[in-house]
């Protein structure tokens, strides 16, 4: 039986938020005692949009400390950034010619991101390829995804199997794993859309970096509901269900306390508080540390060791001299 891989990446663009944390960044400390865990900080795909050159710097340190301070243990796992391993690009560059114009113009994220832009960058319509890249150099079995990227684990096995039909077994066919537990939390505004980064309202999400009292006053004024009960009912009372959600992963238990909003709210905030002092607290050790840089590197490495092959074996294939 082959060995499980995961390979798990992230933006290093806008705020974290305890729903990024709740539904990914924690799932990923928990899983690593299982298998082979790769987490990249996907710098490469972060520029297929716009991006201020230091903000990128920054946030690529910032979102790497995170993912240690969340318990992710380079012991154990792999931590790197996608563009110092050079494979990345170049699976991507070669995956590009297997892959038609149609098939990039149907993904989903695509649309969206491009929609109403006068310009458009050739990067962002081909972000697929490198993402199919980032999985297929590691023999990855598991992608750790939200359901709004399912569609790119899916042009992932597609050219996988292009690929292998052509010139014999090279890639692993990846499955796309949605987390059952922790994976819907929502805006604090508007609670039938998920917790968003990118939300245009600031007081919709809470970020893993935020000033602890101003989560506070955030989930004293979330919406809620007009009725006076405090129970999980996403139809009904959605605003009242998200709570309960941030309650329970945040504070490890069910709430059992009154059925007053008022006092509800207070001890959500109570435990969101408590969890964004605890966590910045370990974020700021990582930082000053000194060590951030030497495990980036580290993790580039071992990262390198284990794609470079496949990359050199891939060439072989399609009759580039190696």
């Amino acid at each position: 039986m082959n060995k499980k891989i995961v390979f798990s990446g992230i933006q290093p663009s806008g705020d974290l938020h305890i729903g990024n944390y709740i539904g990914a960044v924690r799932q990923w400390a928990a899983g690593q005692d299982d298998g082979l865990n790769i987490f990249c900080v996907v710098d490469l795909h972060a520029i297929t949009v716009p991006q201020d050159s230091k903000t990128l710097a920054q946030k690529t340190r910032e979102i790497s400390a995170i993912i240690l301070a969340a318990g992710v243990d380079p012991e154990k796992s792999l931590l790197f950034v996608q563009s110092h391993n050079p494979d990345h690009a170049n699976l991507g560059w070669v995956l590009n010619c297997y892959l038609s114009m149609g098939q990039m113009s149907r993904m989903t994220q695509y649309k969206e991101k491009s929609e109403g832009k006068e310009s458009v960058s050739v990067g962002l319509f081909d972000y697929p390829a490198l993402m199919a890249a980032d999985i297929l150099l590691y023999d990855t079995t598991e992608v750790p995804i939200g359901d709004d990227q399912k569609q790119h684990v899916e042009i992932t096995r597609d050219v996988a199997e292009r690929f292998n039909s052509k010139y014999g077994e090279t890639f692993v066919l990846p499955e796309a794993k949605v987390p059952k537990v922790g994976g819907r939390v929502m805006s604090l505004i508007d609670p039938i859309k998920k917790m968003s980064k990118s939300d245009s309202n600031p007081n919709g999400a809470i970020g893993l970096l935020e000033d602890p009292r101003s989560a506070r006053k955030k989930i004293m004024s979330a919406v809620t509901d007009s009725g006076s009960e405090v129970k999980m009912d996403w139809t009904n009372k959605p605003g009242i269900s998200n709570l309960l959600e941030i309650y329970s992963q945040l504070s490890g238990k069910e709430y059992t306390g009154s059925d007053s909003y008022g006092e509800f709210k207070t001890a959500v905030a109570d435990v969101v508080e408590k969890f964004l002092i605890g966590f910045q607290k370990k974020h700021k050790e990582i930082f000053e540390s000194g060590k951030l840089e030497s495990i980036l590197e580290t993790g580039a490495q071992k990262s390198y060791e284990i794609s470079h092959p496949k990359l050199l074996e891939v060439y072989k294939k399609i009759g580039f001299l190696i």
